[in-house]
């Protein structure tokens, strides 16, 4: 039997398009979060017909067949160039976001060093501490500096305080209110200076991993600088309906941990069993639609629209501004209608407004004027 929206009462099917235009509304109102709302999809449609399903890992052969498990590994593959990732050492698969990617991240460190101890910082994304409650992880969070960045100088303390234990280093390649980028090259050197022999790096890049391989000048954060697994959003900058990502890791820690099931006849090498097979389709088509050159232009113009963010707050002496290489604008936190109405990201005094593709001079140009009209947060 099928479904039908015809099987609708009317007051259902009214229901239906209240939401929808709610939605189409709210959209372009979107400024304070990082998805685009740009993407078409519409060719992929009718794979939606289907109970398509991802189980089990993305490069061993399953029982059950509809999968589209050859369109992952193309995308992880183009993820494997864009990160410097070994070729013959990377493994990785698509996840439902940036919490499952940081979370298996940390689960392989902790299955590799079980005593292990994970350091992170205050400006760490807020699941990150549920994941470590979930994984019983022993933790210590690292002051922040005022951009955002973690304290090097703190964090060197607490890990020569600790130095019997191996150290799980969680990384931001980007942070959520600041879009900060934590220094790995600092972080390495910090354990080379104190002669700890193991260390494990995981580097939550949601956001700007997929900016910092368009730039120019990238602040090092990927296998090339030293880490060992990473985790990127795919609803954010490479656009779905669908929350997604991908996570990648050095094969030969994740083989330590396959374990064998003969009901779906692959290994267990994923968080979840049954896996969304739909949103690696959405990537595999922005990815060969888009290309590198069309994330490249992209970026260019979010940042340029980040840049010129910055200087229309500023020109009215609001104090505005953002890191390196980041798309994120962080002002004073505006009064509520004005977080409302924008729907903007705060956290105590701060706000933000994210520059995606979507987010266009008029936007900006409107927030400044409602922030002007309303003024800031008492």
């Amino acid at each position: 039997m099928a479904w039908h929206k015809s099987d609708l009462s009317p007051s259902q099917r009214d229901k239906l398009e209240s939401f929808l235009a709610t939605v189409d509304r709210e959209a372009d109102h979107f400024v304070g979060y990082p998805c685009t709302c740009r993407f078409d999809y519409s060719a992929l449609y009718p794979f939606l017909k289907y109970p398509l399903n991802n189980v089990g890992d993305p490069f061993t052969p399953t029982l059950f067949q509809l999968n589209s498990h050859a369109f992952e590994r193309e995308v992880l593959a183009v993820f494997r160039q864009w990160t410097h990732a070994p070729e013959q050492d990377i493994w990785g698969y698509i996840t439902t976001g940036g919490t499952e990617g940081n979370m298996y991240g940390v689960f392989l460190a902790r299955e590799l060093f079980p005593r292990g101890m994970v350091y992170y910082s205050e400006d760490t994304h807020y699941s990150v501490s549920k994941s470590l409650r979930v994984l019983n992880v022993r933790n210590i969070m690292i002051k922040s500096q005022a951009n955002g960045e973690m304290d090097y100088d703190d964090l060197k303390e607490t890990i020569r305080i600790h130095r019997d234990v191996t150290p799980i280093i969680f990384a931001n390649v980007g942070t959520t209110m600041k879009g900060a980028v934590d220094n790995i090259p600092v972080i390495r050197s910090i354990i080379k200076d104190l002669a700890i022999p193991n260390c494990y790096i995981h580097a939550d890049a949601a956001l700007s991993g997929m900016i910092l391989p368009f730039v120019e000048q990238p602040q090092p954060f990927d296998f090339q600088a030293g880490i060992d697994s990473i985790s990127i959003s795919g609803h954010k900058m490479v656009g779905s309906p669908i929350p997604c990502g991908i996570v990648l890791a050095r094969k030969t820690n994740v083989d330590r941990i396959a374990r064998s099931i003969e009901y779906v006849g692959t290994l267990d090498t994923t968080l979840t069993g049954s896996r969304n097979a739909i949103t690696p389709l959405f990537m595999w088509y922005a990815i060969n639609t888009v290309g590198f050159e069309g994330f490249r232009k992209i970026i260019a113009a979010c940042l340029e629209h980040a840049r010129y963010a910055v200087q229309r707050f500023n020109d009215v002496d609001i104090k505005a501004w953002r890191n390196p290489n980041s798309i994120t604008v962080v002002l004073p936190r505006p009064s509520a209608d004005v977080v409302q109405k924008w729907q903007l990201a705060v956290h105590n005094d701060i706000a933000h407004i994210i520059t995606m593709p979507h987010v266009e001079k008029r936007h900006i140009d409107a927030v400044l004027a409602d922030v002007l009209a309303h003024g800031l947060a008492a």
